[in-house]
């Protein structure tokens, strides 16, 4: 009983589940509209709870397929630390849990959005993963969904553009992320019998992630058209997103391990980054002159995130 937290945080990714929900917060804090501590804090455990159960769920799906990857042999269940029933109820009871939290001290829009995520996540991107390359870009719009519930939170509105060109972000981020992973890791996934771009063609690999990597540009610029952040953060953006697309550059012009790490490890310290810039350049509101409790402590938890892990 004392090992189970320890095996709890290990089943749901932890710290990937704290990263998204850090997303969910920025969004949160750029959304125009009233906000207090507690919707906030409602706002990111309902999140990370979505995204927890669906970590969980995942992982009980693909208990055969990850006994045949070197990289996933030993999670949770696949050296029987938990069994399979156990952690199936367990990523039931937290995606329940963080759907209930958000219906109740969020709105129904955000409670829907993280249901939806738990469903895209579990139903049709695992799945996916072995019948068609497409499963990147399901898999894209499931990292895109957090910012847009941190959003809606606030402003009960999921049509407003700003909420969709900061899921926008996420989902570009993704690829030159996940693909660059993808490669060094494209033998286990082959192995597991997953279709991966890496493995079916790699080539498009690289030239999907030049091209995401270039689209996170016109998306930056657009945030401060639509009145979220002042202008600098278009010209501050633009460097580190300079950054990420050399490394998808690089990638794309000669495929291997080392370009691939490069861009991977790249895009790890490029999101954290992009989101701090996201806060620093924040539009205040007009009522005050001084930075809210939310902004604070968002900013304290994203400095912790770079220093902790990256």
């Amino acid at each position: 009983m004392a090992k189970l937290p320890v095996l709890y945080k290990e089943l749901i990714k932890f710290k990937l589940a704290g990263l998204v929900a850090l997303t969910a917060m920025t969004g949160y804090a750029l959304a125009p509209g009233e906000s207090t501590v507690t919707t906030l804090l409602a706002t990111t455990v309902g999140t990370g709870l979505c995204i927890g159960s669906a970590n969980a769920i995942n992982q009980w799906i693909e208990v055969p397929y990850d006994a045949q990857m070197l990289r996933t042999r030993n999670r949770v269940l696949g050296r029987r630390a938990l069994s399979q029933v156990h952690a199936f109820g367990f990523g039931l009871l937290t995606g329940v849990t963080g759907v209930t939290m958000l219906a109740t001290c969020v709105n129904p829009i955000t409670a829907i959005l993280g249901a939806s995520n738990i469903a895209l996540y579990t139903l049709v991107y695992t799945p996916m993963k072995r019948s068609s390359i497409a499963n990147t870009w399901a898999g894209a719009v499931v990292g895109a969904i957090p910012p847009m519930m941190g959003y809606t939170a606030v402003t009960n509105n999921l049509l407003d553009p700003a909420a969709w060109v900061l899921g926008g972000l996420l989902y570009c981020w993704q690829f030159p992320h996940f693909n660059a992973l993808a490669w060094n890791l494209r033998q286990d996934y082959s192995k597991a019998g997953y279709r991966m771009m890496a493995v079916t063609d790699p080539k498009l690999n690289a030239r999907v992630s030049l091209r995401y990597s270039l689209a996170m540009f016109p998306l930056c610029f657009a945030v401060p058209y639509l009145d979220l952040t002042s202008y600098w953060f278009a010209l501050d953006s633009s460097i580190v997103n300079g950054a990420l697309l050399y490394g998808a550059y690089k990638f794309w012009k000669k495929s291997n391990d080392k370009s691939a790490k490069q861009l991977f490890f790249g895009s790890i310290v490029h999101l954290p980054v992009l989101l701090a810039l996201l806060m620093i350049h924040k539009k205040w509101n007009l009522s005050s002159h001084h930075r809210t409790k939310e902004e604070e402590e968002i900013e304290e938890i994203i400095e912790w995130v770079i220093e902790d892990d990256y």
